[in-house]
């Protein structure tokens, strides 16, 4: 069993023929563009932030991801080896620019649990974006890519052992936590940098399924009784690999993620609903997480404490 997945057993016999056919996640990439409607969201954030409450679009974006994701657990798995896997995390990956120059940039995950609210979304996110825009800091996913670079040859030798392990499920779990390459979503605001949106790739290495790119707003033409009005959207490049879930299901998943979108204000309290893939599939990795952060935060604490010792009398 792979350290980020278990082996999915309820697939239809269709899907599991298709991992064979369609070996290639590139090869298996469905894309779409959906128009999200901007007013809802609008109109939301500009009531929270006279609450005091800062929310922001990519906030938003992800909360009802995870809220369809409650839904449709099919969205969280991925095909690596002819084998499809329901995902025992949700790692949303992002592109951070580090302050100070816009050539630089860093990627990594964040974590999220299906039971995050809105507020609980937004604050991971900023916690994020804080850590990853230290110019003199890197983050995990530098540090690896560092090392493949420091000496010459290593980084030929290093990437087609991560594949074959990876491959084989031997990549151990220190690895895939910093890959940018292993996650549920990926997901980029494009609309930040001025760009409309994209279809982007989802990796042939590491188990990306799903990807979403939010691009420039645009007015969509939209018949309302007898006229059409011009309706102002955030269009979304959608990309996806067909081979983890139905056609039917990406529809309706994804008619619910927009619906979440008209009404965000649903998405401010825990889920009603969470259907599982299978049986305990997040438990491991939330206790793995939660050592984690407590060993973290002992380490700043600490730290914190050689800073500032107690005076001896």
């Amino acid at each position: 069993m792979r350290a980020d997945g278990k082996k999915t057993k309820n697939v239809f016999p269709m899907y599991r023929v298709a991992a064979h056919i369609m070996d290639k996640r590139y090869d298996a990439m469905n894309m779409i563009t959906l128009d999200i409607p901007l007013d809802p969201i609008r109109t939301y954030l500009n009531q929270k932030k006279k609450e005091g409450i800062h929310m922001s679009h990519m906030g938003l974006f992800i909360a009802a991801y995870l809220r369809t994701l409650c839904e449709f657990p099919h969205l969280n798995r991925f095909v690596v080896n002819k084998k499809i896997y329901s995902r025992n995390e949700i790692a949303v990956g992002m592109v951070v620019l580090k302050a100070g120059d816009i050539n630089n940039e860093t990627m990594s995950k964040i974590y999220f649990d299906l039971e995050d609210t809105s507020f609980d979304v937004q604050k991971r996110i900023e916690e994020y974006v804080d850590e990853n825009r230290q110019a003199e800091g890197e983050n995990g996913t530098d540090k690896i890519i560092n090392t493949l670079l420091s000496i010459p040859g290593l980084l030929t030798v290093g990437v087609k052992l991560f594949k074959l392990m990876d491959k084989y499920g031997l990549l151990p779990m220190s690895i895939i936590d910093v890959s940018p390459f292993h996650e549920s979503l990926l997901i980029s605001n494009l609309a930040s940098i001025r760009t409309n949106h994209i279809y982007h790739h989802v990796y042939e290495f590491g188990t990306t399924s799903v990807g979403l790119t939010m691009g420039n707003l645009r007015d969509v033409p939209k018949r309302k009784s007898s006229e059409v009005v011009l309706e102002r959207c955030i269009p979304i490049g959608l990309v996806m690999d067909e081979r983890i879930a139905t056609g039917v299901y990406f529809a309706q998943a994804f008619r619910k993620f927009k619906d979440y979108l008209a009404n965000p204000e649903k998405l401010e309290t825990p889920p009603e609903t969470i259907i599982l893939d299978c049986e305990g599939q997040y438990d491991k990795q939330k206790l793995r997480r939660a050592r984690l952060a407590e060993k973290k935060r002992a380490k700043a604490l600490n730290k914190e404490d050689s800073k500032h010792p107690a005076s001896v009398k």
